[in-house]
């Protein structure tokens, strides 16, 4: 049988936000290679012989699987003939390099298909109230990774220009909340403009706090926001009072069954 990859996103954090083809792969699977931040009931879905590889990262922690391996791991198994899903959280092709996976395979001369997943980028703000554009507040938002450190010398960033932006996107930030809030002052935006910070998005554990750019790190800090956790800054952060929709305690914003389809 011929080995096949499928890069598959999983979604923000609920599990039943994976698309149908997404979770259809996922049910035929041989091998799931899994990141840290998926909705662990996904697993549920897998057939019993299906093997089970984790490969979470952690921040930079040392014990975490370089992504070199990750590579090597990805193109040994689709080469012994199985049919392996890649599952990563969010969209792979979104700050989860799942490029640089999917060019591991390409130059090793293998299939892979891409299934795209919905992003943390958008769906957090969305889940607490927050829409990234609006035709009277923001026509443009950009999303950026926090893991990059923007006071750096050589960042590849350039803080200057987001910081005039309508609506910017913070992902992996939350541990340098301080220093990106910082550098976007230090480059024209208000301290007084909004700021909100959503954490454990669309899960029951998620906690949302809105604040201003000066005071986005102390605000967090007192609601315990770590990461995961999403960062959003912006005049859009207003709207929240008027489309706070989501309440993670409620059972019926909670995890809704997945009806099991024919693969």
């Amino acid at each position: 049988m011929t080995g096949k990859a499928y890069l598959v996103g999983a979604g923000p954090g609920r599990a039943d936000l994976i698309s149908v083809r997404g979770l259809a792969l996922l049910r035929a699977a041989d091998v799931v290679i899994f990141d840290r931040l998926i909705a662990r009931e996904l697993l549920q879905e897998l057939r019993p012989q299906a093997e089970r590889i984790f490969v979470g990262k952690q921040g930079h922690r040392p014990n975490s699987m370089p992504q070199d391996e990750i590579n090597a791991l990805l193109v040994s198994r689709v080469q012994a003939g199985s049919q392996v899903v890649r599952l990563k959280g969010g969209d792979g092709f979104v700050f989860g390099r799942g490029g640089e996976e999917c060019l591991a395979l390409a130059a090793a001369g293998l299939p892979f298909e891409i299934v795209p997943g919905v992003s943390a980028a958008i769906a957090a703000p969305a889940f607490a109230g927050i829409p990234v554009t609006h035709r009277d507040l923001a026509s443009a938002f950009v999303v950026v990774t926090g893991n990059e450190d923007p006071a750096k010398e050589e960042t590849s960033v350039d803080w200057s220009q987001l910081a005039q932006l309508p609506t910017l996107v913070v992902m992996m930030g939350a541990r340098r909340v301080s220093v990106i809030c910082d550098t976007l002052g230090k480059h024209g935006r208000d301290p007084a403009s909004p700021a909100a910070a959503i954490g454990s998005a669309t899960t029951r554990q998620q906690r949302v706090v809105c604040s201003t750019l000066a005071g986005l790190p102390q605000a967090m800090a007192r609601a315990q926001i770590h990461a995961p956790a999403v960062l959003v800054f912006g005049d859009v952060v207003t709207l929240r009072d008027r489309l706070d929709w989501f309440t993670p305690d409620e059972g019926g914003a909670g995890f809704l069954p997945m009806e099991r389809a024919v693969p």
